[in-house]
């Protein structure tokens, strides 16, 4: 049992030793060999690969891949004519040389980030510093980010290189700070209600001229109607009248009376009506007495 119990000791000992020499390389990763603190190897192909155990070899890993920086703060920055702005930015950049890298900058992607970071925003203060706020939202802004990009790319393969490649540099955002962008919305808010009550006022004018268009047209056509209606009417007691005259004038005892009746009818016509008359001596009754009509 204890020769077995050995042997079994003995196989663990080497399996472990065996497994601590192998490791294996992601294809998006960089595997660093260190020996003793220091850097043995870089392996940049994925598989299987051999080292010697711990302590005498250990292994770290850096993405190799395409890494997007954010900027990190929202500190203003001033233009050419002394505005506030706030720009937010991206960088996408990648690690190409592991040794010049863990280097200069450090063991893994975060610390890259944070000096990119810093040497970024220097680049931009640098160039928003000589460009107008127009010229950084539209004119130049394409050139701007170019230069950027050049400045950060010199910066990163100085005298002491970084190992990495600036790949793009873009701006998301270019704002005023809050104090003149709450101003910039209201002067903008004025303008647009003056430019409503513009608006309203022309439109209110020319309700009225529309109003007092239609007033007159309306008085010109009541006027127009009157007009045709009294000529129509003075045309028709005309032709009344003729008619009348050529009747009465064929019996005018029929006349006489037909128009003492118009008379009667008139005087007293109404319930109520009151005439203090002598019947006998008024020549108004004299066709109701049958008295001869004078001729």
């Amino acid at each position: 049992m204890n020769r077995v119990g050995f042997i079994g000791t003995t196989v663990l000992i080497v399996l472990a030793l065996l497994a601590s020499t192998l490791f294996v390389v992601d294809q998006r990763q960089f595997g660093v060999v260190y020996q003793l603190g220091q850097i043995q190897r870089v392996i940049t192909e994925p598989g299987l690969n051999f080292k010697l155990p711990p302590p005498m070899q250990n292994v770290t890993y850096i993405d190799k891949r395409l890494l997007t920086l954010d900027s990190m703060d929202t500190e203003p920055v001033l233009t050419a004519e002394k505005q506030r702005v706030v720009i937010d930015w991206y960088v996408r950049w990648r690690i190409t040389d592991p040794q010049a890298y863990i280097r200069n900058v450090g063991l893994d992607e975060s610390a890259g980030a944070t000096q990119l970071n810093r040497v970024v925003r220097n680049a931009f203060q640098e160039e928003i510093n000589r460009r107008t706020v127009r010229e950084l939202i539209s004119t130049k802004r394409e050139t701007l980010m170019a230069d950027v990009k050049r400045e950060v790319s010199e910066a990163v393969k100085g005298a002491k290189p970084w190992g990495i490649d600036i790949i793009d540099v873009r701006i998301t955002r270019a704002d005023y700070v809050e104090s003149i962008t709450e101003s910039v919305y209201r002067r903008m808010q004025a303008e647009r209600q003056r430019v409503a009550n513009e608006l309203r006022s022309t439109g209110a004018a020319e309700g009225e001229r529309i109003r007092a268009d239609a007033d007159r047209q309306r008085e010109v056509t009541v006027a127009d109607a009157y007009r045709d209606a009294e000529k129509v009417r003075g045309e028709g007691d005309a032709q009344a009248n003729r008619i009348y005259g050529e009747a009465f004038g064929r019996d005018p005892q029929f006349a006489e009376f037909y128009r003492s009746l118009d008379a009667y009818k008139a005087s007293i016509g109404k319930k109520g009506d009151v005439l203090v008359i002598d019947p006998a001596s008024s020549d108004f009754f004299r066709n109701l007495r049958g008295a001869p009509v004078r001729r």
